[in-house]
């Protein structure tokens, strides 16, 4: 009996380790194999700046000129941003790094990481998953902190695929280019679509991988695929990004995500909803405050097919955000819904970080199928209805 029972002790953790690799190996959700770049090659890290040719980096393929950098590094008057830990890579011109991964084909996937500008003039970022591909641009700092998390999403077609990061950049300095940090991957699920409610994932729930002790959101660049969007059901259809929130660090209206709009006109999400031609319809939502000490004042501008209105964030000590809507008639059997801020906003205590207004918790239904009007005089009269029968009876 003691000796089944010792059995039965090394069994099961030997069982949840198994579990665990084969999970690993599957692309769960998380970071990638040294992801966040911490651990060390064969010969350890580089002391100095940069050594011959391209180090070595575990679970990485290297092409070009790749550097691993480390916290405080230094180089001429700059001291390199490292985004987390205490290490991070640095792609020169050309240069990329790639990593295969074990994926569901046919399953939508977003890639979160983090990415810094050192040198370069006009410095950007490829991101791949062949055929997938774009080239996401870095000169837009979106806080004072030096660098942000990014977002991309894409479609797996095989069941192993090759992500690639590339710096496309061609600089004079051949070792300027982008720092990229904490590189995640999450499976993206197509929410249900409510029975009350024309918008696909309006509570902005479904979203990329977000890091716990990261306060800075994720950034969702331009994405004019519906189907590969790393916010499911909608498209950032400008050419900033707009943030996606955690109520960890933000203040958020609804559940535990939302999206706060970023750079004026230069930041729309927008969304197709299915709609029936001449019929009414209202859109709804939540409009409030990040509570980021965001200067204000805040608004959206909010569209509906042919119908816009300008609504602006009515402080309240009672709560960071308040409902508005927007009555509107459909022309067709699909209807465009779009937000943008009218502002540019910026927080108080740098003056240099952007936000904006909170979006969240969307809908679009019926105007004639009001609850209230249901529910008060449809409700009362049903139940006057069921008493006189019971009554005849």
């Amino acid at each position: 009996m003691v000796e089944s029972s010792k059995r039965s002790k090394w069994f099961t953790p030997s069982i949840i380790l198994l579990a665990f690799f084969a999970s690993a190996t599957l692309g769960e959700d998380g970071l990638v194999a040294n992801g966040g770049f911490e651990t060390p090659p064969t010969n350890g890290f580089p002391s100095e700046a940069l050594a011959d040719g391209p180090s070595e980096i575990p679970n990485w393929k290297l092409n070009g000129t790749v550097e691993l950098v480390s916290s405080g590094q230094k180089q001429g008057g700059m001291i390199l941003i490292v985004p987390g830990g205490t290490h991070a890579v640095r792609l020169g011109n050309d240069a990329e790094i790639s990593q295969e991964l074990t994926v569901e084909k046919g399953s939508v996937y977003s890639v979160t990481f983090s990415a810094a500008r050192t040198c370069a003039q006009m410095e950007s970022l490829n991101v791949s998953v062949p055929p997938a591909s774009q080239t996401i641009d870095l000169q837009t700092l979106y806080n004072v902190q030096g660098w942000d998390p990014y977002a991309w999403a894409f479609e797996a077609e095989n069941d192993k695929v090759s992500l690639v990061f590339r710096n496309p950049g061609m600089e004079d300095d051949p070792t300027c280019g982008p720092i990229i940090d904490d590189i995640a991957i999450k499976k993206l699920f197509s929410p249900d679509k409510p029975k009350d409610n024309a918008v696909l994932n309006g509570d902005m729930e479904e979203g990329p991988w977000m890091f716990k002790n990261v306060s800075l959101g994720v950034l969702l660049p331009t994405n004019l695929d519906e189907e590969t969007t790393s916010l499911p059901g909608w498209i950032v259809e400008s050419n900033r990004a707009v943030r996606y929130i955690d109520s960890d660090h933000f203040s958020v209206p609804q559940g535990k995500r939302a999206i706060e709009l970023l750079s004026g006109k230069e930041g729309i999400i927008s969304q197709m909803v299915e709609t029936t031609s001449n019929k009414a319809y209202t859109l709804s939502f939540a409009l409030g405050h990040a509570d980021d000490k965001c200067k204000q004042p805040l608004a959206v501008m909010v569209f509906a097919g042919d119908q816009a209105q300008n609504v602006h964030y009515t402080p309240d000590s009672n709560s960071t955000f308040h409902v508005a809507d927007l009555n509107f008639t459909a022309k067709a059997d699909r209807t465009r819904i779009a937000f943008y801020s009218i502002y540019y906003n910026t927080r108080t205590d740098d003056m240099s970080s952007l936000c904006g207004p909170v979006v969240d918790d969307v809908r679009v239904w019926y105007s004639s199928a009001r609850r209230i009007g249901f529910s008060g005089l449809g409700f009362g009269l049903g139940f006057w209805i069921l008493v006189l029968v019971s009554g005849l009876i």
